[in-house]
């Protein structure tokens, strides 16, 4: 039995231990907001956070997740409201939207942990796939997210 946190919720798999953890969050958990893109962890749509690390789901086999805690974009923030997600929405940054939350999901742990990344940080850092090139608007509003955090941070 792999017993393990999907968004602070205690998640036991008795199945296959190769199975993608991708797979358990569609289709045993029911959350659908991480998507499957490639299917060989290149693309990023199906990002998540294990131990607040973004993670390739579609890769991931759930027997490496025994006691560990996964966070997706849905457990991101209660209301929407992560400045990654606030920025995202200010910037207008998803054209078809696909990939965004894998974007987003990469975008939060880079600024974990880099609070204030330059253009190169970005372009070496988020390397998921945006079908639309929305790459303009990515960059933009991790930078507008930095802001917003740094705002946080004076309070």
């Amino acid at each position: 039995m792999i017993r393990f946190k999907i968004n602070g919720s205690a998640v036991e798999h008795d199945g296959d231990g190769d199975e993608p953890l991708l797979w358990v969050i569609r289709q045993r958990v029911g959350l659908k907001g991480t998507k499957y893109g490639c299917g060989a962890g290149l693309c990023g749509a199906c990002t998540v956070h294990v131990d607040g690390r973004a993670k390739r789901s579609c890769m991931l086999p759930v027997s490496q997740l025994d006691g560990r805690a996964v966070t997706t974009i849905e457990g991101l923030s209660a209301n929407g409201d992560h400045p990654v997600q606030r920025a995202w929405l200010e910037i207008d940054v998803p054209q078809c939207g696909y990939c965004q939350a894998g974007q987003i999901m990469t975008a939060a742990d880079l600024l974990e942990r880099i609070p204030n990344p330059s253009d190169d940080d970005i372009d070496r850092l988020q390397t998921n796939i945006c079908r639309c090139g929305t790459y303009w608007r990515i960059r933009k509003a991790i930078h507008r997210a930095a802001d917003l955090i740094g705002q946080e941070d004076d309070r």
